[in-house]
């Protein structure tokens, strides 16, 4: 009963907030909240070149990030590149398993120093040794498996560097939120790069990126719609038929 009343007011209390939110469109997550944040206003450690300390060249051909020649890659914390999705897949898979089997075996003693004919004497009525068993068996198995699938994604996401690790492989996470009417589309890529394999332009594919955890998803009215009311998903779990 204690656990029935606590399921009831925890469904009331979810109810009352989803209520809440009824004529209302989905907020947008807070930028301040998120690592992209944090790396970018984190005052990074200074770097100091040989010979030199204490001056400023501003000549523009030192090679130095601000100077013309100079590379603009993302390479620090707090930097940002342009992580480019193409995602173009398409798989198919067929499989067929057959078997059978048939088996057959009797077996009868016909006469063996006139055994057979005394045993027969003391057997139900129509049974004989002559045949004393025979039995047929068969088995059949068809089994067939077929999966088709087709991906298609064409993104682009700008990403943060959130830590510079000590073998250099820079730690990105990129976040984009777009609200069309009552419907919020979330983006968000995370995973590990090379600063090498950042292209001129400042973007990297999602092929280079190691470890990639690359979510597209979405909340609002639509996507309430089609998930399942929240006592469906219990039953779901709970019932065992």
């Amino acid at each position: 009963m204690r656990a029935l009343i606590l399921l009831l007011l925890s469904t009331s209390l979810f109810a009352c907030q989803r209520l809440g939110e009824v004529g209302k469109a989905p907020d947008f997550t807070p930028v301040e909240t998120g690592n992209e944040f944090f790396a970018m206003t984190s005052t990074p450690m200074p770097e100091q070149l040989p010979g030199q300390a204490g001056t400023v060249d501003a000549s523009l051909w030192s090679g130095t990030r601000g100077s013309l020649l100079g590379d603009r890659r993302a390479a620090q914390r707090g930097d940002i590149l342009t992580v480019v999705i193409e995602i173009d897949e398409k798989a198919e898979i067929s499989n067929s398993t057959g078997r059978s089997r048939t088996g057959a075996d009797s077996m009868g003693i016909p006469s063996m120093l006139g055994i057979p004919q005394r045993l027969d004497r003391h057997l139900p009525e129509g049974a004989s040794m002559a045949d004393a068993y025979a039995t047929n068996s068969s088995s059949s198995y068809q089994g067939n498996g077929s999966v088709a699938r087709k991906e298609k994604m064409t993104l682009r996401v700008a990403a943060t560097i959130l830590d510079r690790l000590p073998n250099g492989v820079l730690r990105i996470q990129g976040s984009q939120e777009v609200r069309v009417n009552f419907e919020v589309r979330e983006l968000i890529v995370t995973g590990y790069v090379r600063p090498e394999d950042v292209s001129r332009q400042n973007e990297i594919t999602y092929d280079k990126i190691a470890g990639a955890r690359i979510s597209y998803g979405g909340r609002g009215q639509i996507t309430d719609v089609q998930q399942p009311r929240i006592g469906q998903q219990v039953a779901d779990v709970l019932l065992p038929f």
